[in-house]
């Protein structure tokens, strides 16, 4: 990334500790600011990924770049050594930094991530998606999954599939809260990245690395998230420093529905870490 885009690409909000929030998608808008609230007291420091301007949206997009991208924007901080928050993809992100140079990770908050192999979830999260669809946009949904069909699907194809699944990532679709005003999203960017994800996976990147992590982990999973559980707690039973908080009646983005767990993981976390 470069030095004039990392300073565009940065927002902080708050006076507290420091803790770095690595966003979802990949190749979505940067939501860090739905967290400010939950996290108050702590300098939340986030940033837009690779693949949505002010960032660059040219590739390559692969767990590596992405790597990068997130060194040069702790690098950009005078950051030697944070604490991460990963949300989805942003926790595969989190661990690949925490294998490849666990000297700049005190410690990881994991909110609702994908598995670290097969496919993470991933297949069972669209399907649990597409089950979770309003019976009003149900037409709509199929008439999008079409297009995404063709050989050269657009951006606002992938843009308006996210918006109808919106409702199927928390527990209760019918009371989601609405869409973000600057939702986007790069539909480039997320193939090529959970595909460069994938391929990590199916190597072991992940599986090969995780018990030889000594920093403090804290995961927390919404009990209702169309991910299964069971991909983020057995990555978690791979980690020596690891505690897992399942919460009851949340889904993908349980601070919503579970105010304060996110911000509680925190707290834990930060006791156990030295910085």
């Amino acid at each position: 990334m470069d030095d004039v885009r990392v300073s565009d690409s940065i927002k902080i909000a708050g006076e507290g500790d420091p803790v770095v929030f690595l966003h979802g998608g990949p190749g979505l808008r940067d939501y860090g600011v739905l967290l400010q609230s939950e996290l108050a007291e702590w300098r939340l420091i986030h940033y837009q990924q690779r693949g949505l301007a002010p960032s660059p949206t040219t590739g390559p997009f692969t767990v590596e770049q992405h790597f990068e991208d997130l060194i040069s924007v702790l690098d950009a901080q005078g950051m030697d050594r944070v604490i991460l928050l990963g949300h989805s993809w942003g926790c595969s992100l989190g661990l690949y930094t925490a294998i490849v140079a666990p000297e700049r990770v005190a410690g990881l908050v994991l909110v609702d991530p994908l598995g670290t192999d097969g496919d993470g979830g991933a297949s069972a999260m669209n399907h649990t998606l597409t089950e979770r669809l309003l019976p009003a946009v149900r037409p709509q949904a199929k008439e999008v999954d079409k297009r995404l069909s063709l050989p050269q699907p657009t951006d606002e194809d992938g843009t308006e599939y996210l918006a109808l699944r919106w409702p199927g990532y928390f527990a209760s679709p019918e009371n989601a809260p609405p869409l973000p005003a600057d939702f986007a999203f790069s539909l480039t960017c997320n193939v090529q990245t959970m595909t460069s994800l994938l391929e990590h996976m199916a190597g072991g990147t992940f599986t090969r690395a995780l018990s030889a992590l000594h920093m403090p982990v804290e995961f927390v999973i919404g009990k209702e998230s169309p991910i299964p559980t069971e991909a983020s707690q057995s990555t978690a039973a791979m980690l020596p420093h690891a505690n897992t908080t399942i919460v009851p009646n949340a889904g993908h983005l349980p601070w919503y529905e579970r105010p304060g767990c996110v911000r509680e993981a925190l707290e834990r976390l930060s006791i156990k870490c030295a910085l």
